[in-house]
């Protein structure tokens, strides 16, 4: 399957082309909001909204950005996400208390909790706005990105179920949520919640077990960039372990190398080659 050169605005389920696309929409959250523009037109979509609340201290992670963009038969939000090194060392922190999540359903992470609630009204707002003709919804984000998009997701289907999204795809995402949430979305968002990590990559294993989890829908990219529909235990460990060594100047860089975006967008394309 060939790296597709234009988004299908008709897509419907899971495939691999349709991750590309989301893991660049992801990618573009990173840019101004005048190439978040030029981009969204160039992918045939012809409207943009922005999202951006700011933040004082002491909350860490700074602000919230998003955009949404619409066309006539699909509309797409994208989360930005934040330094790999800054929401390592914020996430490592395992005295952040617990937030109820949606509809009361389990809890999630406070500060991801409190960042969606900085933009929520304004997502909800655009969404409700631009989707005149029963438009798929597709939600995603890297990093804190991906944790927002999941829980956007959750929230707008928990709170009011005919809002469901049509897919929601996570890139490096951290765990976000309890087992009681993360086992409602399991049911929920059946073939159209996943979540992509790329082998070592430090960001999807913070914060600490057994408070957070995530969703199950795992799509695993392994040491040499293949992409797994599942992965064992035992073979997760053995590949990350592979993964560590490929680099034997700066082995423990490997957990923030992987996060990258660029990386995960070069193990898409690989794989669609």
């Amino acid at each position: 399957m060939p790296v597709p050169t234009a988004v299908d605005h008709h897509a419907e389920g899971y495939s691999l082309s349709q991750a590309y696309w989301l893991a660049r929409a992801a990618d573009l959250a990173y840019k101004d909001e005048d190439t978040i523009e030029e981009q969204a037109r160039a992918w045939g979509f012809t409207t943009v909204r922005h999202h951006r609340t700011g933040f004082t201290p002491p909350f860490p992670l700074e602000d919230t950005q998003a955009y949404t963009m619409a066309g006539d038969y699909m509309i797409v939000t994208a989360f930005r996400g934040t330094e790999p090194r800054e929401i390592r060392d914020w996430l490592s922190d395992a005295t952040t208390p617990p937030w109820p999540g949606p509809a009361r359903t389990g809890y999630v992470h406070y500060g991801f909790a409190e960042a969606l609630e900085s933009v929520f009204p304004d997502v909800r707002k655009a969404l409700a706005e631009l989707r005149t003709d029963g438009q798929s919804v597709w939600f995603t984000g890297h990093s804190l990105g991906g944790a927002l998009a999941m829980l956007v997701g959750a929230r707008m289907y928990l709170e009011e179920p005919r809002l469901r999204a049509d897919g929601v795809y996570t890139f490096g995402q951290p765990r976000t949520c309890d087992r009681t949430l993360a086992a409602a979305c399991n049911q929920g968002f059946k073939d159209r919640m996943y979540r992509f990590v790329n082998n070592n990559d430090i960001v999807p294993q913070l914060p600490p077990e057994p408070a957070f989890t995530h969703v199950d829908t795992l799509k695993y990219i392994d040491s040499a960039g293949r992409m797994h529909d599942s992965m064992s235990l035992a073979g997760g460990l053995a590949d990350r372990a592979k993964g560590l060594t490929a680099d034997a100047f700066a082995p423990a860089g490997d957990g923030v190398r992987d996060h990258f975006m660029r990386n995960y967008l070069a193990a898409l394309e690989k794989n669609l080659a």
